[in-house]
């Protein structure tokens, strides 16, 4: 059965909001959560970006939903041995709740210090290396790493899980799918694509979880809808490469210029009809998918909710247009 989570945005929203809406979220009748970890919006119009661990504490306080990071990125603006203490304490205030999802970043979020932002291939080894440096950490015991990327001295966590905080790896491309079968606990994407999940699995990935997510924007008529996702998120639209390279919110409100509503309106559903919702979970339920995660565009939250508890919800429990969904809590 596969399990519907809502999608926190930390770009668009500040903690208190990120916070109101996951407990909404909760009485809404979604079964998990994700959460976003940024630096920078993707442009100014989305507006916000709070420190992600601080947020994540606040939830352990407002829900009791699985909660995964979508995603850290653990190699550059952040050292391994911050994020495997960051991510131990989660997983302690969420009672073994959380899941560390991990990937391998953007320029965007990662050149702030001033660092050089490396190629793909070299950002896919920094990653192995890290989550090597997490896992090591997170058994509580003392660590003394003299990697190829980091280093670290005499480092122990004292407060620690009584499990392993489970590790899922995003990826897009051949290698990083490749990376995930191999040493993830789990597969993070965004693209209902079942050649990926395929990819994963045979490369280790075997049953482990695959979880994804999209974006929606509820709203009275699609053209409302789509205005609203084409002025906060013209950057779902960009092709290629761009959002792992493009420095600054400035960049992406450059080149997302080049984004029409049309191909807005093509890969965001909109308005207030539930089929499109309805088949773009489908989409993700036929690749394969075991987890899929909603995140509502714009300042339509709670009629979104009210929506989907009252449209969409009850088709995806009965199967009815859909298939293959159900209540799972703990997957």
């Amino acid at each position: 059965m596969v399990s519907i989570g809502y999608f926190l945005s930390s770009e668009e929203f500040g903690p208190r909001e990120l916070v109101r809406q996951a407990r909404t979220a909760q009485q809404a009748g979604f079964e998990r959560l994700w959460i976003s970890d940024h630096f920078h919006p993707w442009n100014g119009e989305q507006g916000q970006s709070p420190f992600v661990w601080s947020v994540i504490g606040a939830l352990a306080e407002a829900t009791d939903l699985p909660l995964a990071t979508a995603v850290t990125c653990p190699t550059v603006r952040m050292h391994p041995v911050i994020v495997a203490q960051a991510s131990a304490t989660a997983a302690v205030q969420h009672e073994g709740r959380f899941t560390l999802g991990v990937g391998s970043g953007e320029a965007l979020n990662e050149h702030i210090l001033g660092d050089r932002w490396p190629a793909a291939p070299v950002r896919l080894a920094m990653l192995e290396e890290a989550v090597e440096v997490i896992r090591a950490l997170h058994t509580g015991e003392e660590v003394t790493h003299y990697g190829k990327y980091y280093t670290v001295e005499n480092a122990r966590i004292y407060t620690v899980p009584p499990e392993p905080v489970p590790i899922y790896v995003s990826g897009f491309g051949p290698k990083a799918i490749e990376l995930a079968g191999r040493i993830g606990d789990g597969y993070s994407s965004v693209m209902p694509d079942s050649s990926m999940v395929r990819k994963f699995r045979e490369s280790g990935g075997g049953t482990k979880t695959v979880q994804g997510g999209f974006k929606v924007c509820y709203a009275s008529t699609v053209e409302q809808g789509v205005r609203t996702a084409h002025r906060l998120w013209p950057n779902e639209g960009l092709p290629g490469e761009l959002a792992q390279v493009l420095p600054t919110p400035r960049h992406f409100e450059q080149a997302s210029t080049l984004v029409t509503e049309e191909t807005i309106a093509r890969s965001v559903p909109c308005g207030p009809d539930p089929e499109p919702y309805i088949e773009r979970v489908q989409s993700f339920v036929d690749a394969g998918f075991d987890q899929v995660h909603i995140q509502q565009i714009g300042p339509g939250h709670d009629e979104f909710l009210e929506f989907w508890a009252t449209e969409i919800r009850p088709a995806l429990r009965t199967g009815v247009p859909a298939r293959g969904f159900g209540v799972n809590h703990n997957r």
